[in-house]
């Protein structure tokens, strides 16, 4: 999660002049490696901080946290309590689906209605426009009519919003701007309406749900229903997960995806919230891209240079005891994840196999999609990315999963609510697609033909990969919207 922007301790210029991008390096002198003290050669070369958490610092301890106030509202959408118990995932046999194993979720995911997009296409050419004039509006319907399997698709009836909160143990090393009781204060807030991601939901006609996967409080029974701990280990130090509370996070994704879906979502929202969890999310990013840990470090909550510097080591050890499981989904989790993080992995794999479309927030999500990504590349034809961040490793993300965003608005809140902004943006292009007149319902002429072009929207379409990971040449070419 991050919230507002925080100044800078010192108006001097500092050593850092820039928060580092894709493609930029902060100015920063490298400290040399000792190669004896690394105990994984065949990881890529890391560029490290010049200036590491000092011993009072990374041994502070988390302060006591308030217990979330459960307010009484009528519009937060709050699930009947049920007994606590492993949920069977809705439309499988118990005897074919493991819902603690990633790769068994992930075996009944399928690629969208290729026909139903080829449809959509065909019948933007007919509209009364131009061809191709809609832009990216004529994707994005088209991928809403190959989830749905139907053209013209329709308007999302019941789109969800699902706020996965979480509090993590490297919270302790100064990395965030806000303590770590900011988590379960702002459960309560989602609870009581007045979060960003409240607001938002009720302009883009989306309801919100937040579930309580590691808050290092005590929530309302409805809200924690699937909790698998407080608060995930600090991963610069300790894996952030047991196996068996692995396993409990991933069965919770997968139950909190079929309740939805169940319940009548027809699009889904993945959201997150939780002080210091873009740290586990650059953690992940950086050892899924190769990336240098300090190219995916940024701001967060709104952390200071000396906050920045923290945040950068915590995330360098982080992915040094993470790297040999970077080939392994599930380790990965485990090692240097999270619960909220293993929830979200899961119940992304889930919503594809359920063949429910989803709209991905920022860099917290897309570490979760990324993880689910290596799973399965064949997930991410149901994802479409809401938006762009300003947090460096979101575009890292999101240019390994190929999605791009539909806006990019320099948010760095969380919660889902860049995604929510994204929204009203898909619906204008699904009702474009299902309520504009063809020519000839409205007599108009049709354009003069001059050459055997192809048309702008077919020319648009990206390439999907030729490898093992690509459809078959009966199945779509899924654009990235």
């Amino acid at each position: 999660m991050m919230l507002g922007a925080q100044a800078r301790s010192s108006g001097q210029p500092s050593p850092i002049t820039s928060i580092p991008g894709p493609g930029k390096m902060a100015t920063m002198t490298e400290p040399a490696l000792d190669p004896a003290a690394d105990s994984h050669p065949d990881e890529p070369d890391v560029v490290e901080p010049d200036v590491a958490p000092n011993a009072a610092e990374r041994d502070v301890e988390p302060g006591p946290v308030e217990q979330a106030v459960e307010p009484a509202v009528a519009e937060q959408a709050v699930e009947p309590a049920v007994a606590e118990q492993a949920v069977e995932p809705a439309g499988v046999d118990a005897g074919d689906v493991d819902p603690t194993d990633l790769m068994a979720i992930a075996a009944d995911i399928d690629w969208p209605d290729h026909n139903a997009e080829r449809a959509a296409r065909a019948r933007q050419a007919s509209l009364t426009k131009p061809k191709g004039s809609l832009g990216r509006l004529e994707e994005l319907a088209a991928w809403v009519a190959a989830a749905q399997g139907k053209c013209p698709p329709s308007d999302f009836a019941r789109a969800r919003v699902i706020v996965f909160a979480g509090d993590h143990g490297v919270a302790s090393a100064g990395v965030s701007a806000y303590p770590p009781e900011v988590t379960a204060q702002m459960v309560a807030n989602i609870l009581a309406g007045g979060a960003a991601v409240n607001v938002l939901a009720r302009v883009a006609g989306a309801s919100v749900r937040v579930v309580d996967i590691a808050v290092d409080a005590d929530t309302p029974p409805e809200v924690a229903r699937h909790k698998v701990r407080r608060s995930s280990g600090r991963i610069d130090r300790e894996d952030a997960l047991t196996a068996e509370e692995l396993a409990a996070a991933i069965r919770a994704g997968v139950a909190i995806a079929d309740e939805e879906i169940d319940g009548g979502a027809d699009l889904l929202i993945a959201g997150d919230l939780g002080i210091g969890n873009t740290t586990p999310a650059a953690a992940l990013i950086s050892a899924l891209t190769s990336t240098e840990p300090i190219k995916a470090v940024g701001r967060g909550s709104g952390i200071d240079d000396d906050g920045w510097m923290r945040k950068a080591a915590v995330v360098r050890d982080a992915r040094r005891r993470a790297w040999p499981a970077r080939n392994e989904p599930a380790d990965l989790l485990r090692i240097a994840g999270g619960a909220d993080l293993a929830a979200m992995t899961a119940f992304l794999l889930r919503a594809s196999a359920r063949r429910t479309p989803v709209l991905l927030d920022g860099a917290v999500v897309a570490a979760a999609a990324l993880v689910a990504y290596e799973v399965t590349p064949k997930a991410a034809s149901w994802w479409r990315a809401g938006h762009r961040s300003a947090e460096p490793a979101h575009a890292l993300a999101l240019r390994r999963l190929d999605l791009e965003p539909i806006l990019e608005l320099s948010m760095r809140l969380g919660e889902g609510t860049g995604a929510l902004l994204a929204l009203p943006v898909v619906r204008a292009a699904v009702r474009a697609l299902a309520e504009m007149s063809t020519f000839d319902e409205a007599g108009v002429s049709e354009a003069i033909e001059t050459s055997d072009a192809p048309d702008a929207s077919e020319a648009a379409i990206i390439e999907t990969p030729t490898d093992d990971t690509a459809p078959a040449s009966d199945e779509p070419d899924h654009a990235r919207a």
